[in-house]
């Protein structure tokens, strides 16, 4: 199913981290709320508890996001689901994740493993639970780590997405090196040029770009010629997608 992406000539808009401006980031509530309003990918994050469970979390503490404090990799799952995330929201594991996508089998994926030292288990138990719940052909996996991205390539086979170099960890230049590795590129709106979307299209790279928030960002992001954006708050560009889409039908 991801595939499709490399053919479509439309526009497409992830939730990063579900519907974060306006629900708890990285919980079921803020994914569920982004696929009612029918967004066409979530990207979320995943790290691994002290008893070895794949969780939906970005930062590497919990401070931020709970009502707790520590980080992540300290907590137990039963521990971490005492936390407070927010409107009464817990932590949600991968597996919880899954359930609820399994009930909107139409959305793609964002799959981002965050840079730490358990980052290579998290992306194997990561894949292993997503083809257990028959989601992987909807995957692309992410993460700032060119390490990780590396691993998913070349182990597991797996759509990647990268960044701009200058934004990764352990980036290896030259032609056998991580930009080879990688399907698509997300760049961000403060590294975001029509020619730096040409140079990542002319490349064979597909060109996303993070995070257009309002109305003069997203045209912005269009402008300059990216087939994917991932929002914080997904209406402007849900909307604007919606409307460029009704006009070409």
């Amino acid at each position: 199913m991801i595939d499709q992406l490399q053919q479509s000539h439309s526009v497409m808009v992830a939730a990063h981290r579900g519907w974060k401006s306006n629900y708890p980031e990285n919980t079921l509530l803020a994914f569920r709320k982004a696929l009612e309003y029918s967004v066409q990918m979530l990207e979320f994050d995943l790290r691994l508890t002290k008893d070895k469970v794949v969780v939906v979390i970005h930062d590497q503490t919990v401070d931020r996001t709970t009502n707790g404090t520590g980080k992540v990799q300290d907590f137990t799952l039963e521990e971490i689901k005492k936390l407070d995330a927010g409107q009464g929201e817990e932590i949600p594991t991968l597996k919880e994740l899954c359930e609820l996508i399994t009930q909107f089998p139409n959305v793609l994926l964002n799959v981002e493993i965050k840079p730490n030292e358990h980052a290579i288990e998290v992306a194997d138990q990561g894949v292993a639970l997503l083809t257990q719940y028959d989601l992987l052909s909807q995957c692309v996996f992410t993460s700032f780590d060119a390490n990780v991205v590396a691993h998913i390539h070349d182990h597991h086979h797996l759509k990647t997405q990268g960044f701009p170099s200058e934004k990764m960890y352990n980036y290896v230049p030259g032609d056998q090196g991580t930009y080879s590795k990688l399907w698509a590129i997300g760049i961000s709106m403060d590294l975001l040029t029509p020619e730096a979307v040409a140079n990542t299209i002319s490349d064979g790279k597909l060109a996303w770009c993070y995070c257009p928030d309002n109305d003069e960002q997203v045209k912005y992001a269009l402008d300059c010629g990216v087939t994917l954006m991932t929002c914080n708050d997904i209406e402007p560009a849900m909307k604007t997608v919606a409307a460029i889409n009704n006009e070409s039908r």
